[in-house]
């Protein structure tokens, strides 16, 4: 293990591996203290018409909304996207195995990274950072914290959405990992507020 995350995010047609297909990937890489190293990478694939044919309605009105839909046909090959992102992660992180996924829910993105683009899912450490999961669990024991927490734009871009999940752990390493109670509501909010803030 090293001291730096990478953060992946996908977009895809839906959720089944069987018929859906990647259509934007982003990536961030950051130290431990959240710090975002380098620009990153935000690429939109263009999928097979197949997979774009049977997109249900709601995933086909969220890539609508977000403008993914109409950058679909100008996207690059998975190779290609693929080569992308894993020359940026090799930037910060050059032997394999040593740096975690990180994102929120992010099991489902790793298992189409490990169908569609196994060198850059083999470049990463087998453990994952799940926002998620810490969430969950700030829902249940520190439900001040977990109510207090910065409102998600809600997007559904790949690149919105790891920035979101970096701002949601920035949060969370404040509020929650702290010496027991945690932070009262007014401190928490306070937090939520320059997080917020700091977006402009």
């Amino acid at each position: 293990m090293n001291d730096k995350l990478v953060w992946i995010d996908c977009e895809m047609t839906g959720l089944s591996l069987v018929d859906d297909a990647l259509v934007e990937v982003a990536a961030l890489v950051t130290d431990f203290e959240l710090n975002v190293l380098g620009e990153g990478v935000d690429i939109v694939v263009k999928p097979p018409a197949a997979a774009l044919e049977q997109m249900n309605e709601v995933v086909t009105k969220m890539h609508t909304s977000s403008g993914l839909l109409t950058e679909l046909d100008a996207g690059v090959t998975l190779a290609e996207a693929e080569e992308q992102v894993l020359d940026y992660v090799r930037q910060h992180i050059p032997q394999p195995g040593k740096a975690p996924l990180a994102g929120n829910s992010v099991g489902t993105d790793r298992a189409f990274l490990a169908r569609d683009m196994a060198a850059l899912e083999g470049h990463l450490h087998y453990r994952i950072i799940d926002v998620s999961s810490i969430k969950e669990l700030a829902r249940q024991w520190f439900p001040r914290a977990y109510f207090a927490s910065p409102e998600k734009a809600g997007g559904h871009r790949a690149l919105a959405d790891i920035t979101e999940s970096i701002e949601e752990l920035r949060y969370y390493r404040r509020t929650v990992f702290v010496p027991e109670p945690g932070p009262d509501t007014e401190s928490a909010r306070a937090v939520a507020a320059e997080i917020v803030a700091a977006r402009h």
